[in-house]
Parts: structure tokens; sequence; C-alpha cells
């Protein structure tokens, strides 16, 4: 079930989305990270890390989640923090859990280092 009007998911929830392929002719149900804010939630938006499994080839910059089945992922994963997205929160399918503080510091570093 999509989120509720004035539903707001803080930073750090794991939501289910259709995430855009990068050459942008598909996209693919899958979970995500929203690494926004509630000023930015305020404005109609979330930006979303995508999350893929860990037995993908690895990427620069992925943060691996220590504990998946906690949060609702099937199997072990990463956070791929170089791909990004901003959604409208009417695209988003689902919540289903919520990233440890300690894993969501070092997202936000490796964001933020990426972006500063």
């Amino acid at each position: 079930m999509p989120i509720s009007e004035g539903q707001y998911l803080p930073r750090g929830s794991v939501v289910v989305v259709p995430f855009p392929y990068t050459d942008g002719d598909a996209q693919r149900r899958r979970p995500a990270l929203v690494f926004s804010n509630m000023s930015l939630a305020e404005t109609g938006y979330y930006w979303l890390a995508m999350i893929t499994g860990a037995e993908n080839p690895p990427m620069p910059f992925d943060v691996t989640v220590p504990d998946h089945g906690a949060i609702g992922l099937a199997i072990p994963s990463v956070v791929r923090t170089i791909k990004i997205v901003c959604v409208e929160p009417k695209l988003i399918v689902r919540p289903i859990g919520r990233l440890d503080e300690q894993t969501l510091d070092r997202v936000m570093t490796n964001i933020r280092a990426r972006v500063a």
C-alpha cells in the first residue's frame, strides 16, 4: 500500500519503490533507502539511494547492510550510494523497515563526500 497523504518517512526508512535503471529505459521494483530529511519531504519529494543484493559486483562507495533480515530485506544487501533518485511519495509502494543509525551515518558520510 502506498504511503498516505501527509505520512512522513524519516531518514533511514527502507522502502519499496520502482527504481529507474540508469539508462532511463526501464525501472524495477526494489528496496531503497530514504536519505533526505523532513524539509525535503514537506516539498513533496524524497531522495532515495538504491539497495541491491550484496552478491552483485561491488561498486565504489557501497555500504553493507549488516542485518538485512531485521529491516525487511530478503537477502544480504548493500546501499549503492552512487545510485540515487528523487521521487514523489505516491511512487513509494510501502515502507519495510529502518536502517540502523551507524550504517545510516556511513551512508550519509559517503553521499556528502560525493556532493561536497
